[in-house]
């Protein structure tokens, strides 16, 4: 189960965790996304979707 906004598509992002002496090492950063139920075409499923598009959807409401 991969963890990507159902509305927009946000995903992972990856790049770089730089220390002090400037060594780098790969790091992942993941969208922050909760487990929602939207009624999609009139039929309630749960999604997972990211935290701003959350706001849309409830200020739409």
């Amino acid at each position: 189960m991969s963890r990507v906004c159902g509305i927009c598509g946000k995903g992972k992002m990856s790049g770089y965790q730089v220390s002090h002496s400037n060594k780098k090492a790969n790091k992942v950063w993941g969208p922050n996304v909760q487990k929602v139920k939207l009624e999609i075409d009139g039929t309630p499923k749960t999604e997972y979707v990211c935290t701003k598009c959350l706001k849309t959807v409830k200020d739409k409401k």
